[in-house]
Formats: C-alpha cells, sequence, structure tokens
C-alpha cells in the first residue's frame, strides 16, 4: 500500500501497554492530526520514525509529531534522517529540521532581528570554567543577573537544564566540565518573568496565527514543562504577540509549514523569543481540535495542490 504521509511518533507511543494522561494526551494529538489529514482525502499512516519493517518509499511525505526520544538516541536518529531523506520528502523539510534541531539557531533569528534572551554559546570541548564562562559573558554579552540558566544546545524536555545562582557557581562545576566535553551547551541570563507571569506558545501555521496556551511553572519550580509539574492554560494573545510570533517564523532560513514560538517578556520588558519548535513541537491541537485542521489544510494546499 503506498501513502501520501507518514506521521511519526515513537516506539514508546505506538501501542503503549500501559496508559497514563500524559499517554493519552499523545495519542489524541496524533489521532488528531490523522484525522484531520484523512479529512482531506489524504491516506494517511502513523509509524515510528525507527519502525524497521517499514517501507519508507511508500509514502510520499513524513509529517513529525511526537518523536520524543529523538535526543537521546541523536546519532541514530540524525542517521536515519539522512538516509530516510533520500526516499521522502519532509514537512517540514530536513534543511530546516536540521537547522532547528540544534539551538544555535537562536543567533541566527538575532541576526535577523529577532529578540532573545542574552545568550552565550559554549561549544563541545571548550576549556573553560564555569566561572569564567559567566565572568566573560557578563563583560562581552552584557549579562547583568544574579542567577543563569545552562542547558544543551540539542534537548528537549528541559534534559540537562540547570538554574545556577552565583554563589552555587562553584557546586556546578563539576556537571559544567562533563556537559562540555559531551556536547555544546547554552547560558543565558535567568529570565525571572518566565516564573512570574509564564511563556505563551504560540502555534503559526504557514505563516498564519491559529491558537496559543500560556505555561506556568509550579510553585518553587523555574520549568514550565509538564513534565514538571507545570500547568497549560488556553491564551488569547493581543496583537502585538502575534505579530511578534509571526515575524519569527518569518526569520527562519524559510517558512515552515508548522511551528510553535514560545515567547516571554524578557528582563527589559520586551517580548522575546524562549523557542521556534519547527521539528517535532507539542501544538495542543486537543485545546482547539480545529487547528489540526488549518494544518492538514496547509499541507494539502502546499504540496496536494490540483
Amino acid at each position: 500500500m503506498e501513502f501520501d504521509i507518514v506521521v511519526l511518533t515513537d516506539h514508546r507511543y505506538v501501542a503503549p501497554k500501559k496508559s497514563s494522561p500524559y499517554i493519552k494526551n499523545v495519542l489524541l494529538e496524533d489521532q488528531l492530526v490523522l484525522e484531520a489529514l484523512q479529512n482531506q482525502g489524504l491516506n494517511v499512516v502513523r509509524k515510528s520514525w525507527d519502525d524497521h519493517n517499514f517501507d519508507w518509499s511508500t509514502t510520499k511525505f513524513a509529517l513529525f509529531r511526537t518523536t520524543w526520544d529523538y535526543f537521546d538516541r541523536y546519532s541514530e536518529f540524525s542517521k536515519w534522517l539522512e538516509t530516510t531523506s533520500e526516499k521522502i520528502r519532509f514537512i517540514n523539510p530536513q534543511k530546516l529540521i536540521r537547522w532547528n534541531i540544534d539551538k544555535h539557531y537562536l543567533q541566527d533569528l538575532s541576526n535577523n532581528g529577532v529578540t532573545i534572551a542574552k545568550t552565550v554559546f559554549i561549544e563541545k570541548g571548550t576549556t573553560t570554567t564555569l566561572a569564567n564562562a559567566i565572568s566573560n559573558s557578563e563583560a562581552n554579552k552584557g549579562f547583568n543577573a544574579d542567577t543563569y540558566i545552562l542547558k544543551p544546545c540539542v534537548s528537549g524536555a528541559a534534559r540537562h537544564t540547570y538554574k545556577i545562582h552565583k554563589d552555587e557557581i562553584e557546586g556546578h562545576e563539576n556537571i559544567f566540565q562533563k556537559l562540555i566535553a559531551e556536547e555544546a551547551m547554552m547560558l543565558q541570563e535567568f529570565q525571572k518573568n518566565i516564573v512570574s507571569e509564564g511563556e505563551i506558545s504560540m502555534m503559526v501555521f504557514n505563516g498564519e496565527f491559529t491558537h496559543a496556551v500560556l505555561k506556568i511553572a509550579k510553585p518553587g519550580d523555574f520549568r514550565v514543562q509538564d513534565d514538571f509539574g507545570g500547568t497549560v492554560h488556553k491564551y488569547t494573545p493581543d496583537q502585538e504577540q502575534i505579530a511578534f510570533a509571526q515575524s519569527v517564523v518569518k526569520a527562519a532560513p524559510e517558512l515552515p509549514i508548522y511551528a510553535r514560538v514560545d515567547i516571554f517578556r524578557d528582563n527589559e520588558g520586551n517580548w522575546a523569543l524562549a523557542e521556534l519548535e519547527i521539528f517535532e513541537p507539542e501544538l495542543w491541537f486537543r485545546l482547539n481540535p480545529s487547528a489540526a485542521t488549518a494544518l492538514a489544510l496547509a499541507i494539502k494546499s502546499k504540496f496536494f495542490a490540483q
């Protein structure tokens, strides 16, 4: 059988034997996308990206959705992405995916006029200490905070994300050395408004805003992800926020068919970009099912127009 689109997940969510609210949400999100694409007359199937039994040449396109094990298996995933791209096309395209997986893309967007948190990239194998990295950030990048965030350039779900107060620098030196020996890291000012106001996730399909959610960290934490007790709420953004989100996707190397733009008010009071997710973002279709139809229409219009 040949397919128009394969919707990609990871093996844990293909036929899970155990259920939980989290797994139910994953399955619901993917089902909403499947049904929306099928309602547009497309032949669609859902598969794990590492399904060795699936003949990838039998589908025209692949849509990344819940492939949330890729950063734990990055070398394997990267090889799969390269090999599979020779057989099918991706929505969004492979070039854009590879650009977006590595958070160095934030520097590209900053160079294109997008406001981001003050950020310093510490490359893999760099010989420095955490204290020196912070000191240089203050001297060269204008950092002016007593608390910092350290996180990997390729990651998800707040993996290896640390909140470090100036008084705690020495206590984080060992983990800092271990991390920069293995992968590139980012050092950022801690953004206090994310804790006090939350982070807004805005869904933008083919350049058009569809819906938004507000993510709030649980009391005493700084991570807004629900994995760490954060909560998600429906949110109605104003025109300034919508315009900012649309300007972010337009600053990418090419306009993505689907994207999630995470924004916050930075320490200077300006709207800033936390993340632009155009690879496998959670899109909260369950809070706005009509947005799945908007995505399906965008895909059909671009790739399946008669």
